[in-house]
């Protein structure tokens, strides 16, 4: 994750954030087919994955457009292709359908942080945590906001972060989709209470950052899994 490219540059994370719902005919096969499609998907994951940083969710009863959720990092975005390839083309992998995927990139953020300085170093590169939960959202704002002088939008990102600094239990990823996806983030928030996130998101709405809001929906909430736990959540 840390060479260098042939430009000289330090090259920068792609991240995907990618839903599959399993189509319920695969459920009816029997246990011993079931077993060996779990067992070559995993396998086809871990294979194809090399210099990809993974992290496994399950959605099952939670939400009723998603089943699994994987969230990759990567500085080579044919990485992410070739893996996917891999791994639909099992036996598990004919029986999912992808819902949503979002595709963005690591980059340091434009606001600056007056509380806690070091957060901005340390969002620059992405590492997904081991949170028993991740909340996951794409998001768009106004062409008003991008039109505000950037003074203007410093002073209401310093009421933004000093309300993210009340809740340390949630840890914030914000990636960037620019010209890449249809949003234009995605973020991600980490966090063993669920409870402190919902507060958190409560008292953001109340900033006046939120006016500049178009769009945060859809909204997932992931329980992480190790790849197997979350495969076999599948049924």
């Amino acid at each position: 994750m840390s060479e260098t490219s042939s430009s000289g540059r330090k090259p920068r994370q792609y991240v995907n954030f990618v839903f599959y719902q399993v189509d319920p005919a695969w459920r009816r096969l029997p246990e011993e087919q079931r077993e060996q499609d779990r067992k070559a998907f995993v396998e086809a994951v871990k294979s194809a994955g090399q210099g990809i940083l993974m992290r496994a969710y399950t959605l099952v009863g939670i939400r009723a457009d998603a089943d699994i959720m994987l969230w990759r990092v990567t500085t080579d975005l044919d990485a992410l292709q070739l893996q996917a390839t891999a791994y639909l083309n099992t036996g598990l992998g004919r029986y999912l359908r992808p819902t949503y995927s979002y595709l963005a990139m690591a980059k340091r953020s434009t606001y600056v942080d007056k509380i806690s300085p070091e957060h901005e170093g340390q969002r620059q590169y992405i590492e997904p945590g081991r949170h028993k939960y991740l909340f996951v959202y794409p998001f768009i704002k106004s062409r008003d906001w991008y039109h505000a002088t950037l003074h203007t939008r410093q002073g209401m990102m310093d009421e933004h972060i000093v309300i993210g600094n009340k809740y340390p239990s949630v840890k914030l990823n914000t990636t960037y989709s620019f010209g890449l996806d249809d949003q234009e983030f995605v973020v991600a928030f980490e966090s063993d209470y669920p409870e402190d996130f919902l507060d958190l998101v409560m008292e953001l709405r109340e900033s006046e950052a939120s006016r500049y809001t178009v769009r945060d929906t859809p909204t997932f909430t992931c329980l992480h899994r190790d790849l197997d736990e979350a495969v076999a959540s599948l049924g």
